[in-house]
């Protein structure tokens, strides 16, 4: 399958505290998916979806009625099911030979969720795509082998191992490197590192690590810890 669309964005409900920085990266020929609820970010930046997915319990039933008349897509599952909304999501795109993903707004008030999104992550169908979380604020990725990451001087990098220890990681451009080290569940030695530029690279030899780059800038954390 050849695909017209260069990226899968998905959209999803929950908190979206930096959308300009988001918006601003999307391209006529990225692929948007509404994932139930959020529908809503979408219609407030004046965004068209490819795709509604979901139970749409918490989607604005007039939206999606006006989008199902102009031809989008809709796909409506029961509400009691197995898999969350933006699992839902994710295999659909998927089905369509994404590989480079984006999900906004997958962090927020529960906790549950934000853990399930994360998790979701490791799903073996996504080991060949570059698949990040984003709300603007901060990108959460998984890796397995290498990644790279863009960003401004002093961003905030942080490095969990996912349930097991991760070992052999090399870092390149962070303030604290790491050379053939191993990271531990248990410990927090791979938090609150710090880009030396604005790009840094990871490899890893064994296990899978999660990455939180925190990408507002020095002044704009000030100003979140007022």
């Amino acid at each position: 399958m050849t695909l017209k669309h260069n990226k899968a964005v998905l959209f999803a409900n929950g908190d979206f505290p930096g959308p300009e920085r988001l918006l601003n990266q999307i391209a006529d020929g990225d692929f948007l998916v509404a994932v139930d609820g959020g529908l809503s970010h979408m219609t407030r930046h004046g965004l068209s979806p490819n795709l509604i997915i979901g139970d749409l319990d918490s989607a604005n039933p007039d939206d999606v009625s006006r989008f199902k008349a102009q031809g989008v897509d809709i796909r409506k599952f029961p509400r009691e099911k197995n898999e969350t909304d933006l699992e839902l999501a994710l295999e659909a795109v998927l089905e369509m030979s994404f590989h480079t993903i984006w999900i906004t707004a997958a962090f927020g008030k529960r906790l549950d969720q934000t853990l399930g999104n994360i998790f979701l992550l490791s799903s073996d169908d996504l080991a060949n795509c570059d698949i990040r979380l984003l709300d603007g604020q901060q990108e959460v990725f998984l890796i397995r082998q290498s990644a790279s990451i863009t960003g401004e001087l002093g961003q905030r990098v942080s490095l969990l191992p996912f349930g097991s220890p991760a070992k052999g990681i090399r870092t390149e451009g962070l303030k604290f490197p790491l050379v053939d080290e191993t990271l531990f569940p248990d410990q927090t030695r791979g938090i609150s590192n710090r880009m030396n530029g604005t790009t840094a690279s990871i490899t890893i030899q064994q296990g899978l690590l999660i990455c939180i780059h925190e990408m507002f800038e020095e002044t704009e954390r000030s100003n979140l810890n007022d």
